[in-house]
């Protein structure tokens, strides 16, 4: 369905989910989110998903050096109250989002595929392939 300005209503979770990201990712940047869970911590904010509505988000995160993320979860969890206020005071919403902490898990998914190219097995098949794809193209006229 689309919207005043061209736009279409899948955009608009979009485009707010990633004005959230920053003004999250800003808090972390500063400093501002102080808890005994994050530590000196840094936090990334990879992702915001918002529901149609825009009331609810959900807050990907990944502590950058890795490690365990559920600290770093339980911390932002007790901090979503302080969250929500800052939220509020930057952008004009009707209903301020419920936020939903979650870790990240691209980043281990990535490494797994990563590894899993490496392997001889998988690189020996693959160059299997793409010899054979290139005697294919070779051959036709």
């Amino acid at each position: 369905m689309p919207l005043k300005g061209g736009g279409t209503a899948g955009q608009r979770p979009f485009r707010v989910g990633e004005a959230v990201r920053h003004v999250l990712a800003d808090l972390f940047e500063k400093g501002e989110v102080r808890d005994p869970g994050l530590g000196n911590l840094p936090v990334t904010v990879t992702e915001v998903r918002m529901d149609a509505a825009l009331r609810h988000a959900t807050v990907y995160v990944f502590p950058l050096g890795g490690g365990d993320t559920a600290p770093v979860l339980a911390a932002l969890e007790r901090a979503r109250p302080y969250l929500r206020r800052r939220l509020a005071a930057a952008f004009p919403f009707k209903r301020v989002p419920e936020l939903q902490f979650r870790a990240d898990q691209s980043f281990d998914e990535a490494q797994h595929i990563e590894s899993l190219l490496r392997d001889p097995g998988v690189a020996r098949d693959l160059s299997a392939r793409k010899r054979d794809a290139d005697a294919e193209d070779g051959d036709g006229p």
